[in-house]
């Protein structure tokens, strides 16, 4: 674990409102178990920290469903259910998920943290049909929207799936996900392929966003970018600024991605500005204002 990631309530909050302050029209959080930095999908943790942010950034907040791997799906839920926000992630099919790589790379690690990493050699990440849509169905209630994770072209036809079936509704915010081990790899052909069949399945009814682990972050977002997509960047996707140099804040990326983008050209979204391209139902309809 970088000793710069944020674990505890003030921490976090601090952490995010510094991105929003740097440019990031989107916040997406996890929570922490603040005496180990464990990942914990505990509504309480979160309540710890939303408030404070939504007080501090009109940023649009995002909380995780993916949670902390190995968890059941009716905990990973549960501070979204409790925090109605405007947005929540959600993973659009199981698949292995294996980061154990990254116990080489460790400095000091926690006591968790070895265990949790090995263990993903023998992970599946479970997202079937029916926990799906029993996600989708539970914050659909409250008006909250999806950053529909994909890690592989199939999750796109998941989510043509429901898009067929009515329970999901354009624009779908599609976060196209490369670089997890038992998942696509960061090969750009692989986004061009992906770029293609979102076009393919969904015309003019999505948003192409690119998140790219570790080293290919920035690389890989920035070709998002220039095919006219949306970037995702921060400390839970990787750990480093350049190459050898630790990020010391999800501000940091931020900026940089900022520039990087802005030098190409492009715009920086406002958060109303992203609200209005996503669809959201508005900061102040959130349960934790």
């Amino acid at each position: 674990m970088s000793p710069y990631l944020p674990v505890t309530a003030d921490q976090i909050a601090e952490s995010a409102i510094a991105a929003a302050e740097a440019g990031a029209a989107v916040l997406h959080l996890h929570a922490r178990v603040p005496e180990t930095g464990a990942p914990s999908q505990d509504p309480a943790h979160y309540a710890a920290f939303l408030p404070r942010i939504h007080a501090a950034t009109d940023a649009i907040v995002n909380i995780t469903t993916g949670g902390g791997l190995g968890m059941s799906m009716e905990a990973r839920i549960a501070p979204a259910v409790q925090a109605a926000p405007e947005l929540a992630s959600l993973n659009m099919g199981s698949f292995n998920f294996n980061i154990s790589a990254a116990e080489k790379g460790c400095r000091d690690p926690q006591p968790w943290e070895v265990g949790y990493l090995r263990g993903t050699r023998d992970l599946i990440m479970s997202n079937t049909f029916t926990q799906i849509e029993t996600v989708l169905a539970r914050l659909s209630e409250t008006g909250t929207r999806f950053e529909f994770e994909c890690y592989d072209t199939g999750h796109l036809y998941n989510l043509a799936h429901f898009a067929d079936r009515g329970l999901v509704k354009p624009p779908f915010f599609v976060q196209a996900i490369f670089g997890v081990t038992g998942a696509q790899g960061t090969d750009p052909e692989n986004l061009m392929h992906m770029r293609a069949t979102a076009v393919r399945l969904f015309g003019d009814d999505h948003l192409l966003s690119v998140l790219g682990a570790g080293r290919s972050q920035f690389p890989l977002v920035t070709m998002g970018a220039i095919l006219g997509g949306h970037v995702r960047v921060g400390l839970e996707d990787n750990l480093y600024i350049a190459k050898g140099q630790l990020a010391e804040s999800n501000a940091q990326m931020v900026t940089k991605m900022r520039r990087i983008l802005e030098d190409l050209g492009h715009e920086i979204a406002t958060p109303d500005e992203a609200r209005a391209i996503l669809g959201t139902k508005g900061r102040d309809k959130v349960c934790f204002g």
